[in-house]
């Protein structure tokens, strides 16, 4: 799945819990979840990270960073740091990503985008859930 896709689920995961933890811990399940559903990948590195990192942003100014959205929004694209930061792989082996589900056909990486950028949007516009 794109990052930003990743970003938004965990938002919601936050936003429907409420809490710090339970969105923290619901975050990298959330992760593996959606990464098996048979999708395609954005070719460019580089726009996975800008994109993941806009939203996630995006979200920590309007609720703050410790909200439940904001924590299940990067808990929950976490797991991607692997593929960028080496010394997050244990024995130079990825945890997250040992080759579930399918990259071949599913779900189109622009219908990702799209579906990210709606709740992103959706969730800049929800009030904030968690503890003050």
């Amino acid at each position: 799945m794109v990052v930003a896709l990743h970003v938004a689920i965990g938002g919601v995961a936050g936003l429907l819990t409420g809490s710090r933890l339970g969105a923290l811990v619901l975050g990298p399940p959330l992760h593996l979840a959606a990464d098996r559903v048979p999708h395609q990948d954005v070719a460019s590195r580089r726009f996975e990270i800008v994109s993941g990192s806009v939203c996630l942003g995006l979200l920590a100014v309007r609720h703050g960073p410790f909200d439940p959205v904001t924590l299940g929004a990067a808990a929950s694209s976490a797991p991607d740091l692997e593929h960028v930061v080496p010394w997050l792989r244990p024995g130079g082996k990825k945890v997250f990503h040992r080759r579930f589900g399918s990259h071949l056909g599913g779900v189109p990486a622009g219908l990702q985008l799209l579906l990210a950028g709606a709740i992103i949007g959706f969730l800049l516009g929800a009030r904030s859930t968690g503890p003050a």
